[in-house]
């Protein structure tokens, strides 16, 4: 494992307590930082920390609610000096359904928790982050919001936003230390496809030129260095972990 420097910075980490969440805190972690872990399953978020060790802690929010997620800062910076980093890797993958038999609830939640709980957490951190002349914003998006996933409408639309936004707030904070990335990662398997049909996760891996899937590990290690700050003329960007999949 190549050594990134993360020396004496603290990161926040939404939905931190299992798959890729869990993977990049302990990157962070193993690069010389310090995590908190953001989950709505606290009994869950708990556990990871303690396995984590001393430089991780646990708070419990709902990101598709904002004033949860002012309730979380708080409560980070009651134990952190203050948030270098951000990793929005909280999300759902919703129902696998053609538009027209897509349920609304569905959709609706995929959308809060994807977009909105993201927008919130970037909304309440960045000007944190602005204010101190530094920090680093690192969105996970997905290689189905480049493409669409057919069976995964909610989903991919989701993703498309959320690179969007790394864009426009990017550009917003590129006249300060604040970088603002995303990564569009092919599927990764975790704990996740067990929201996904098989169909739909063979279609997937179908797509994949590496004929596999992403590992949590990988996904984790570019994440790490984007919240380094040998990551300085990067901002906007969208970073590819697809396996040859992405064709720009």
């Amino acid at each position: 494992m190549n050594q990134l420097d993360f020396k004496d910075r603290h990161a926040v980490v939404t939905g931190g307590a299992t798959g890729l969440g869990y993977a990049i805190a302990a990157r962070l972690i193993d690069s010389g930082g310090s995590v908190t872990l953001w989950d709505r399953d606290m009994k869950t978020a708990q556990a990871a920390a303690q396995k984590l060790g001393a430089e991780a802690h646990a708070v419990e929010l709902d990101v598709s609610r904002h004033e949860s997620v002012q309730a979380a800062v708080k409560a980070t910076l009651r134990n952190a000096p203050r948030i270098d980093a951000l990793v929005n890797s909280a999300g759902i993958t919703g129902p696998n359904a053609k538009v027209w038999d897509y349920p609304v609830d569905a959709w609706r939640e995929v959308m809060e928790i994807n977009l909105n709980g993201l927008f919130y957490c970037c909304r309440e951190i960045a000007p944190l982050m602005r204010d101190a002349g530094y920090g680093r914003i690192v969105n996970i998006a997905s290689v189905a919001g480049k493409e669409g996933n057919p069976n995964a409408s909610a989903y991919s639309a989701s993703k498309a936003a959320v690179i969007a936004l790394t864009k426009s707030l990017g550009k917003e904070l590129a006249d300060s230390g604040v970088r603002v990335n995303c990564v569009t990662p092919a599927a990764v398997k975790t704990g996740m496809f067990a929201q996904m049909t098989e169909q739909h996760i063979q279609f997937m891996l179908s797509k994949i030129p590496m004929a596999r899937f992403g590992t949590p590990e990988e996904i984790a290690a570019m994440v790490c260095w984007l919240c380094t700050e040998d990551c300085s003329f990067s901002t906007g960007a969208v970073f590819d972990l697809s396996g040859g999949r992405s064709t720009y």
